[in-house]
């Protein structure tokens, strides 16, 4: 019996994260997402007198905080994901050229060359992951009152709080462009993109 050939389309998309970088960031997300919830249960009088229970709202607070570091911790086990590390620290000139053509709001692809990640991506990564730092040293002087004097306490929940509004703000900014870019969703959850946006959006990347 002849064998009938093999008619399946080529697989033209191309392989962006791993599981094991997709793990880190949806349960750092989910993480994050719980932090900023329950800060606003904690901080938003209507929110609060909605949920109630504001010492079991603190406790999950606390708890979430101190665990956010974990799944970045525990992804440097994955050599991919220690890679991407590496392409988020680097700044070249093509970032450069990227971030100057983003404050001049020129949306053409020729002229927003990037590598896997793009400047702006660079930026909010060094920048989040910096904020997330500073929280977590601010929420440890504020949990443990007994170690610290009572104006270090007064300045770390001053930096706390304002710090939690401004990384509202920039999720809710990361949210929104990852909402206007369902190819770069489809990355996050499935680990593939097509061919044609890798392209179109990351030129310089050699998968």
């Amino acid at each position: 019996m002849p064998l009938r050939p093999d008619t399946r389309a080529p697989d033209t998309r191309l392989r962006r994260f791993t599981p094991a970088e997709r793990w880190v960031h949806r349960t750092t997300a989910a993480l994050m997402g719980v932090c900023v919830l329950t800060a606003a249960c904690l901080y938003i009088p209507e929110l609060a007198q909605l949920v109630g229970r504001r010492e079991l709202v603190v406790r999950v607070h606390e708890w979430a905080g101190l665990a956010l570091p974990l799944p970045v911790l525990a992804g440097l086990a994955s050599r991919a994901f220690r890679t991407d590390l590496r392409f988020l620290n680097r700044f070249g000139p093509h970032d450069r050229v990227w971030l100057r053509a983003a404050l001049r709001r020129d949306k053409r692809a020729a002229s927003r060359p990037a590598g896997k990640f793009n400047a702006g991506q660079k930026i909010y990564a060094a920048w989040i992951a910096g904020a997330t730092l500073v929280m977590l040293g601010t929420g440890l002087l504020m949990w443990f009152t007994h170690l610290t004097p009572l104006r270090w306490r007064t300045s770390a929940t001053f930096v706390h709080d304002w710090l939690a509004l401004t990384v509202g703000v920039v999720l809710a900014g990361h949210i929104g462009m990852a909402l206007a870019d369902p190819e770069a969703r489809r990355g996050l959850r499935t680990g593939r993109v097509s061919r044609e946006w890798a392209e179109r959006e990351h030129p310089l990347w050699r998968p």
